[in-house]
């Protein structure tokens, strides 16, 4: 397919290459990040800050609890030592993977947009410390959190922390300014007060703030949201290895472990415990014989056993978007898509040329599936496939599909419905060649939608082509595979509100006078 001024070809799973896409378009990882705040959107957490690296939401791994190690105070203590002597690492190196770790892992649970207001109270020592950088990226991932940090450390360290959230504006609240009732005032609490090194009773003023976060669990009103209790490493007053020895401590909902399990974790019965501290290098875990989870792709946190059964009536999103006014977008329903489609790719979202495809055959019955858009532009939008699979079979029969694209990150949905028509031989040549050689001989070995005996037979028949042209000879394509192209007559436009105020802007192709023009219409939610 020819790259024309007023044609842009996407991006193939293998390579992006967008033939008007504007060099200010970075998918490096913050763009994720900035340009939802760009648009005035709320980022929906889940991404884990930039170190995730990409837009992806992150695969909480299930890991089995019990083929995990848990490690007693003195192996943990050993461990530090070890880190923090002949392998390098600084207190400071730690704290900063820790403290992000607490904030990815929370971030993976608690959405900003219902559990904004996180009071972290901070104890004297390394706990402490995690918990004003968890407070930092909490900050930074769209949280309003809040300190309590009665007995501070006078380090150098500690008074950067410190400095640090108090030029972000972050709050610090003294215990004669904490509320009587912390549900009244916070979504979250982050118990950040005594770790794994910490034996004995706690002293004032801790053993009131453990006390007020055990009375939050036992007074609970069950017709109120309670704050969720967040503790990091250990729960504030349990023993590190036997727990709650007197079954009236803290109850946390969520439990972050770091480096590995404590023995004491055990005994956690909240509903979400995640492992993180990704620095644990082999001789240590060859050392201590660690059986530690795999962190999925670059995330700092990763889930230890099954998250809780969810009740999918209660999964809701409340979106936060800016209003899509009739008066703000474009008369054109295609370049209105270009500057939504410029917006996805500029937020870095996964496959944003991603669309369900939905079609139906002479009998009525509609089916539908995602297939990757690899052009638009005033004729229509085109996509590949093969002719004779089931898509194909109901586009002879009824020449008309459905088209929608959902960005999830944006709150944006875009529906396209119109006629469809082959592309041209010529076209369609063009870009199979384009394709990388494997992606051209699954074409040949694929008849799509026809039943198989076995995975074997497609994997054979790939080799014996892969053989056959390895001299790198051209492959053919077949005739039964090709383009379509849809050319649009009604386009839609969808941004989600609060409430389910949503916007519906709808672009209809209508003839007057013997001209034909787009009009706007607002459609109900």
């Amino acid at each position: 397919m020819s790259c024309l001024l007023s044609q842009t070809l996407l991006p193939s799973s293998a390579a992006i290459s967008v033939c008007n896409f504007k060099p200010t378009h970075s998918l490096i990882a913050p763009r994720h990040l900035l340009l939802p705040r760009l648009l005035g959107l709320r980022p929906k957490i889940g991404f884990l800050g930039s170190v995730r690296g990409m837009a992806t939401k992150m695969d909480s791994i299930q890991q089995n609890p019990e083929a995990i190690s848990y490690l007693n105070q003195k192996e943990a203590a050993e461990i530090d030592e070890i880190l923090m002597g002949p392998l390098g690492f600084s207190v400071d190196q730690l704290m900063e993977l820790a403290g992000l770790s607490v904030a990815a892992a929370i971030a993976e649970v608690y959405r900003p947009s219902e559990y904004s207001r996180v009071l972290t109270i901070c104890g004297p020592g390394n706990n402490g410390g995690d918990g004003l950088v968890a407070a930092r990226h909490l900050y930074h991932f769209g949280y309003k959190p809040f300190i309590c940090y009665p007995k501070r450390t006078a380090k150098p360290l500690y008074d950067g922390l410190v400095t640090q959230l108090e030029s972000l504006s972050v709050p610090f609240l003294s215990l004669e300014d904490l509320p009587k009732d912390l549900s009244d005032s916070f979504d979250i609490l982050v118990d950040a007060m005594f770790g794994f090194s910490f034996h004995g009773i706690p002293r004032p003023p801790f053993d009131d703030l453990i006390q007020r976060l055990v009375a939050l669990k036992i007074n609970g009103d069950t017709h109120q949201k309670s704050p969720a209790i967040i503790s990091i490493d250990i729960p504030s007053g349990w023993h590190v290895e036997e727990g709650d020895l007197s079954g009236e401590g803290i109850k946390p909902d969520m439990l972050v472990s770091l480096t590995a399990p404590k023995l004491c974790a055990k005994r956690f019965s909240g509903s979400h415990h995640f492992l993180g501290g990704r620095f644990v290098p082999p001789s240590i875990r060859n050392k201590f014989n660690l059986q530690l989870p795999a962190y999925p792709g670059t995330s700092m946190c990763v889930r230890i056993g099954k998250p809780p059964k969810i009740d999918i009536s209660s999964l809701r999103e409340n979106y936060i978007s800016p209003a899509l006014l009739e008066e703000e977008v474009v008369a054109d329903p295609f370049d209105q898509f270009q500057k939504w489609f410029d917006d996805a790719m500029a937020a870095g979202l996964k496959e944003p040329n991603a669309m369900a495809l939905s079609t139906t055959g002479k009998d009525g019955k509609p089916s539908s599936r995602i297939v990757l858009l690899k052009g638009f532009d005033k004729d229509g939008f085109v996509w590949y496939t093969n002719y004779e699979g089931r898509k194909g079979q109901q586009i002879a029969e009824n020449p008309h599909a459905a088209l929608l694209f959902y960005w999830d990150d944006l709150n944006r949905q875009v529906r396209i419905e119109g006629p469809v028509q082959k592309v041209s031989d010529e076209e369609s040549e063009q870009y199979f060649h384009s394709r990388p050689r494997g992606s051209q001989i699954g074409a040949i070995v694929s008849q799509q939608s026809t039943v198989i005996p076995g995975r074997h037979v497609l994997l054979d028949e790939y080799k014996q082509l892969e053989a056959k042209y390895s001299d790198g000879s051209v492959i053919p394509k077949p005739k039964y595979w090709g383009g379509y192209r849809l050319k649009p007559e009604m386009f839609e436009f969808w941004q989600g509100q609060k409430s389910r105020l949503h916007d519906r802007l709808c672009y209809i192709l209508e003839t007057v006078d013997g001209k034909t023009a787009w009009r706007i219409e607002r459609l109900a939610p």
